[in-house]
């Protein structure tokens, strides 16, 4: 099952829900704002989208210029940002199976669809 990490505050997180609706597959949404996501399933999620953690963080986002943006943070500390702060995270993120893309922009998602 196709799987979508969405903010339904994020216009393009809202056009890639409104694409897996169009498709007639079957998916499962995780508010990830909601639902927090722990260090262990970031891992697996960066690992899948084949990308370094700090691909997946939102460096324009307040958090980040406020408390991050002149560190020199590992991999590890990146990723225990995001989960600590989830509006870090990059969005949205949409799994299907052992492929992985972030929806940016939304049509992205077709490519492992």
């Amino acid at each position: 099952m196709i799987k979508i990490y969405h903010n339904p505050r994020c216009s393009k997180s809202r056009e890639a829900l409104g694409i897996l609706e169009t498709q007639k597959e079957d998916y499962h949404v995780i508010k990830y704002m909601d639902e927090l996501i722990s260090i262990e399933k970031l891992k697996e999620l960066i690992k899948l989208l084949k990308i370094n953690p700090i691909e997946l963080v939102r460096t324009n986002e307040s958090i980040w210029k406020e408390n991050f943006k002149n560190s020199n943070l590992t991999n590890d500390e990146l990723i225990a940002a995001m989960a600590k702060h989830p509006k870090l995270i990059e969005r949205p993120i949409v799994i299907n199976g052992n492929k992985a893309v972030i929806g940016r922009p939304p049509q992205k998602i077709l490519d492992i669809l």
